[in-house]
């Protein structure tokens, strides 16, 4: 996005658009952290799938970070500088419990991942909003891969 690409207050929009990124930013390393928490800690019968299926999915979750983060430098923001600046923008859960059962893990994570991609579409509808375009097709990447994710954890746990 260039500043000839913004709509008449481009400060407005580099402000509403980092905003929305780095909440959704907080969000993925939460999402990433929790994910492998679940990873870490999975068992039972479903033990190797389940652990191979997390590990795959906090790689890719957390391939976003720099993404995210980088976006909202190139538009003139600023981003995130700390663990206590994700934690005062997080949305998503924390889970700090000793034992979480397999499907507990799953159907949190599933709903996690949705959660995502409602915060994504918001965010997008703020680029749409003020006409960044690069933006938003980089969240439309990013909510077909949380959706696919949710997919496989909603599947795993019928």
């Amino acid at each position: 996005m260039t500043k000839t690409s913004l709509d008449s207050d481009a400060g407005l929009a580099v402000t509403e658009i980092s905003d929305h990124l780095n909440r959704l930013l907080a969000d993925v390393f939460a999402l990433y952290l929790k994910t492998k928490n679940f990873h870490w800690h999975m068992s039972g019968p479903h033990f190797r799938d389940y652990h191979l299926m997390l590990d795959e999915q906090s790689e890719q979750i957390f391939a976003m970070t720099d993404d995210v983060a980088e976006r909202v430098r190139k538009i003139g923001g600023t981003t995130l500088r700390s663990i206590g600046n994700i934690a005062r923008l997080q949305r998503l859960r924390d889970n700090d419990e000793e034992q979480v059962s397999p499907k507990s893990m799953l159907r949190e994570l599933h709903a996690d991942n949705l959660k995502l991609v409602e915060d994504m579409l918001d965010a997008h509808a703020v680029c749409d909003d003020h006409a960044d375009v690069a933006t938003a097709s980089l969240l439309e990447n990013w909510i077909d891969e949380a959706q696919r994710r949710a997919w496989f954890l909603g599947e795993a746990v019928k």
